[in-house]
């Protein structure tokens, strides 16, 4: 809303403390984290948000999709010039184990297969994500990324039969509660 002057209703501001809550709820027992990941995964949703916002305004522009001919061809062309712009950022940081990495993933058939699907499970989720943000708007999209992971909180602990413990079946049904109810809100209380 601020850097791109996109306008949210009063009534969708009123639910984001309602799914921030229901994550909080959700994952206060997982407070064993490292905190460079956390750093580096608040900016990747900047950049993920400002992706968006872009790719949004990108598919406004006249003439525009009928030279790139889809959203997934623009999705695409954004994934690749973003795979370009972190070469140098992974050259730095991680350059000197490049011959390690090599000699691992030569030896270990099941490090490449889990790459390469991992990476064919990313690049069509976020490509679905492209064609969704189309449909929607960046901040709806954002919202839905929070309720994703309460969703994946759920999912994971059933896959790893976890026991679910009623602050966290609480929390996440707050998440999801609140991410339906901004999806609505607009409708119920008519936009202004």
């Amino acid at each position: 809303q601020f850097v791109y002057g996109n306008k949210v209703s009063t009534a969708k501001w009123l639910c984001l403390p309602i799914v921030i809550g229901g994550v909080i709820l959700a994952s206060v027992k997982e407070l064993d984290f490292a905190w460079s990941a956390l750093i580096s995964a608040c900016i990747a949703n900047m950049f993920a948000a400002v992706k968006g916002n872009e790719n949004k305004k990108l598919m406004q522009t006249d003439g525009l999709k009928e030279r790139i001919g889809s959203i997934g061809n623009q999705f695409a062309l954004t994934s690749i010039l973003g795979f370009l712009f972190s070469l140098p950022l992974i050259a730095v940081q991680e350059g000197a184990r490049f011959g390690e990495f090599m000699e691992i993933f030569k030896s270990t058939p099941a490090l490449w297969v889990n790459l390469v699907a991992s990476g064919l499970f990313f690049y069509g989720y976020n490509e679905l994500a492209t064609m969704t943000l189309k449909k929607t708007g960046a901040v709806t999209q954002s919202v839905a990324n929070t309720a994703k992971r309460v969703i994946v909180i759920v999912g994971v602990a059933l896959v790893l039969g976890e026991s679910l413990s009623p602050i966290k079946l609480i929390g996440c049904s707050i998440g999801i509660g609140g991410v339906l109810l901004y999806s609505v809100i607009d409708n119920i209380v008519g936009k202004k």
